[in-house]
C-alpha cells in the first residue's frame, strides 16, 4: 500500500496495513516534521520524501508526492491509495451512520450552523448531503486557510481553480479543488488568515483548556468561523447553537503550530488576532485584525 500524504492519513494507513499484514509506504512532502515521520514508523510504515507538496503538481501534472506514490506502487506491485480522489465516494458508499448522523444523534435540537474545514472534502460533502436529504434548516459553513483553492473556487464558480501553493494549516486547505469537495452543498465559505488560525489554537489551549491540533477544527480555522457566525447571529438578534468538529489532538503540533518560536519565524505571530478573540469573548464583538 502506497499513499501520497503526511499526517493523520499516513499514520492511519500504516496502522491499517499493519493489521492486514501488508507493507505501507507514505510519500510525504520534503518538509514534513520529524514527529509525523516517527508516528508513521511507530505504526510499522515507511516514508519517502517528495520534492513537491502533495497535489501542488500531483494529480494535475503527475509530479510531487502523488506522482511519486503512483510510480512507487506501479514499480513495487502495490496499490496506490488516492484518498483525495476516493475519500468522498468511499464515505458516501459506506452509508449510515455518517458524521452528520452522529452529530444530530447527540443533539436535542437542530443547530443553526455546522462549521468545518475541508481537506479531501469528504466531511463537508457528507454533512451537506445529510442536511439537504433530510430537509434540515441547519446550514453548513466551510472555512478555508490561505493558499487553498476551495474558497476562491466557490466564490468564482471555477471548479478547476488552483493556487499552486500548499496550505500551512495541516489537514485542511488544498492547492486545487479535490474531486470530493461539493460546493453545491455548502451554504457559506469563509477565508481565514493562517495567523488567525494559530491565534485560535493558542486561545483554545490557554484559555479554554482544549489541547488540540489544527485539523478538522477541523479546529483552529473553524473556531474563527464560529466566532464570525456567533457575532452575525447576535447582530441579527437570532438565537441558536453552532457545532464544529475538533478532529485530532495537539501532540503532533507541539513543536510546530503550538511552538511560539516556530510560529513567529513563519510570520504567524498571533498577538493581534489573539486580542480580537479576547475582545469577542468579553463583548461579543467580532472585528478581525
Amino acid at each position: 500500500m502506497v499513499a501520497a500524504t503526511s499526517g493523520a492519513v499516513a499514520v492511519a494507513g500504516a496502522r491499517l496495513a499493519s493489521l492486514l499484514g501488508l507493507s505501507f509506504a507514505a510519500v510525504v512532502p520534503a518538509k514534513t516534521g520529524g514527529a509525523v515521520l516517527a508516528r508513521i514508523e511507530r505504526e510499522g510504515g515507511r516514508w519517502q520524501a517528495a520534492v513537491q507538496p502533495p497535489a501542488a503538481g500531483g494529480a494535475v501534472a503527475g509530479g510531487g508526492a502523488a506522482g511519486g506514490g503512483r510510480a512507487g506502487a506501479a514499480v513495487g506491485g502495490g496499490h496506490f491509495l488516492d484518498h483525495f480522489a476516493e475519500a468522498e465516494r468511499a464515505v458516501a458508499a459506506a452509508g449510515v451512520p455518517t458524521v452528520a448522523d452522529e452529530i444530530f444523534g447527540q443533539l436535542s435540537h437542530e443547530p443553526e450552523w455546522i462549521v468545518v474545514g475541508a481537506g479531501t472534502g469528504a466531511m463537508s460533502a457528507a454533512i451537506g448531503r445529510h442536511l439537504r436529504r433530510h430537509g434540515r434548516r441547519t446550514r453548513l459553513a466551510v472555512v478555508d486557510p490561505e493558499n487553498s483553492a476551495y474558497f476562491p473556487a466557490r466564490a468564482s464558480v471555477a471548479g478547476d481553480y488552483g493556487t499552486g501553493k500548499p496550505s500551512r494549516i495541516p489537514g485542511i486547505g488544498r492547492p486545487r479543488v479535490e474531486p470530493g469537495f461539493q460546493p453545491g452543498v455548502v451554504d457559506l465559505a469563509m477565508p481565514v488568515p493562517d495567523v488567525a488560525s494559530v491565534a485560535a489554537l493558542w486561545w483554545l489551549r490557554d484559555e479554554a483548556g482544549v489541547w488540540r491540533g489544527s485539523r478538522q477544527d477541523r479546529r483552529r480555522a473553524p473556531t474563527c468561523g464560529v466566532c464570525h457566525l456567533v457575532a452575525r447571529m447576535r447582530e441579527e438578534g437570532a438565537k441558536g447553537s453552532i457545532v464544529t468538529i475538533i478532529g485530532d489532538g495537539a501532540e503532533p503540533y507541539r513543536n510546530t503550530h503550538h511552538d511560539a518560536e516556530w510560529a513567529r519565524a513563519r510570520g504567524l505571530d498571533p498577538t493581534r488576532h489573539a486580542a480580537v478573540i479576547e475582545r469577542f469573548v468579553r463583548t461579543g464583538e467580532w472585528r478581525p485584525a
